[in-house]
């Protein structure tokens, strides 16, 4: 009974807390139109997306059964009970000369660089083990519903801090990319369950299984898939919202913002597998890195190192990307001098069409679209460089709710994401009646009747909202039988 009484007493503050949230948001009324793009994701959910289920089966037992030959070829080289165990593959290792603290994929890439004969081989047997991806097709077989689908994928506003949707279920916003040119035949093998051609054609069964987890996902009922993203949203975004007029150049043309990026940078000509075209790979990698304030530690999370870029290089090449793009390093400072001033004075202040607003204990950032970010309790802290730094209450990396940090750059990457989801679901609603049945950030999944076109789609896709006046914008697409990057 006294355990009874504690779980009355802890749904009664269950209650009392949910009422006084609820008191708090009700001077917030959520607009019209965010009901509406709700009722879209709601649809879209129930409709759900069609699954190959007897590819799922065999992909699962194809897995299962070159996981055992794995681990049956590991145990033969290290005696271990259990080569999954990550601790006994150490431990091993470390008995045999080489020294690890993890076995992370970056860790074994870099010890296969040096490692012997024998161990190479366990390190290799190892990579191939831990593949973890093949993991979805279980998912898929786990969430398929009794009509061959799976339902319920996407969440609505699941990333608070932009507004974007998450994924659910089979998780099909971190999918493995597709790079193999004969991605058909592999799928056939598959479906067939034909392990022993497989084996024969592809020397890595885990690695060309997780490359077709994207194939599960097939059109219904004799239609087709249309596949349709914006080209370089968030590149097209900022520099709207910066005024950076070469970049809006380069895309009205049509042109390559890697080529012009580092074009320039070095102040060169740079044309792809042209002129100076071993310096696309620099702009590319600074555009990747630096849009949002990052210097050389992004560029070495970005894998700059690994692609070949001297260390002494990394700090120029952050130094000419920002000379280069002069109005987007001023529309960060912008961003976060605005942003201060309404904590800090408890005034509304705008830069570059975005208004700022402390109200209630929140600071909201309307959007172009009119929408509203919102951030929980801001105020002014010290940043752990000793300058100024905005703080705010919300979920952090540990999944626990605490005070953030962010400045004018990461503000940026804040807003930059959120327009870009407001003109995915701007144009959902355009396309609302054309069976969408998935989307990925600048991607839109639509079931197709085969008479339907891809080229209508994507010219409907890149209509600018009225809301977005001098954004340029361009989709591009494919149809396919079955789900693919193209």
């Amino acid at each position: 009974m006294d355990k009874w009484q504690q779980f009355k007493d802890y749904n009664l503050r269950d209650v009392e807390t949910e009422i006084a949230i609820q008191t708090k948001l009700a001077k917030f009324p959520v607009p019209e139109s965010i009901w509406e793009e709700y009722c879209l994701d709601q649809e879209i959910n129930d409709r759900g997306i069609g699954i190959d289920s007897e590819f799922v089966d065999n992909a699962i037992k194809l897995d299962e059964k070159v996981k055992a030959e794995l681990k049956s070829k590991m145990q033969e080289l290290t005696n271990l009970e259990n080569p999954n165990s990550v601790k006994q593959v150490v431990g091993w290792l470390a008995t045999n000369g080489l020294e690890t603290d993890n076995l992370g994929k970056k860790q074994v890439a870099e010890l296969l660089k040096t490692a012997p004969g024998e161990l190479s081989e366990v390190l290799r047997l190892r990579q191939k083990l831990s593949k973890s991806s093949v993991k979805k097709y279980t998912a898929m077989k786990n969430a398929l519903c009794a009509d061959n689908r799976v339902h319920g994928m996407f969440q609505f506003y699941g990333a608070n801090r932009t507004g974007r949707f998450s994924g659910r279920l089979v998780q099909l916003q971190n999918l493995p990319q597709n790079h193999m040119a004969d991605l058909k035949q592999a799928r056939a093998l598959v479906k067939d369950g034909n392990f022993d051609a497989l084996s024969l054609l592809y020397e890595d069964v885990p690695d060309t299984l997780s490359q077709l987890i994207r194939t599960a996902f097939v059109p219904q009922d004799d239609r087709k898939f249309i596949v349709a993203d914006f080209s370089a949203i968030e590149a097209r975004v900022i520099a709207w919202l910066a005024g950076e007029n070469w970049r809006q150049t380069v895309f009205a043309e049509g042109g390559d913002i890697y080529c012009m990026s580092a074009s320039k940078m070095f102040k060169v000509p740079v044309k792809k597998h042209g002129i100076n075209g071993q310096l696309r790979q620099k702009g590319k990698i600074a555009e990747l890195a630096c849009g949002y304030g990052g210097s050389i530690g992004a560029l070495k999370a970005m894998g700059a190192v690994e692609m070949g870029l001297k260390e002494e290089e990394l700090k120029p090449l952050v130094n000419a990307w920002r000379f280069a793009n002069s109005n987007i390093v001023s529309l960060w400072w912008a961003v976060d001098k605005a942003a201060k001033d309404a904590i800090k004075m408890r005034i509304a202040t705008k830069t570059h069409g975005i208004h700022f607003e402390y109200q209630s204990g929140f600071l909201f950032i309307t959007l172009p679209s009119g929408r509203k970010l919102a951030y929980v309790k801001p105020r002014i802290g010290e940043s752990r460089f000793g300058g100024e730094s905005i703080t705010y209450e919300g979920i952090g990396m540990t999944k626990k709710w605490e005070r953030l940090e962010s400045y004018g750059p990461k503000l940026c990457e804040n807003i930059t994401q959120a327009i870009a989801r407001d003109l995915l679901v701007f144009a959902m609603l355009t396309l609302k009646n054309c069976a969408i049945v998935a989307h990925v950030h600048d991607e839109i999944v639509i079931e197709a009747d085969k008479r339907m076109s891809l080229t209508t789609i994507c010219e409907q896709m890149g209509r600018t909202p009225p809301w977005a006046k001098g954004l340029l914008l361009m989709a591009d697409g494919y149809e396919c039988d079955f789900y693919k990057k193209d």
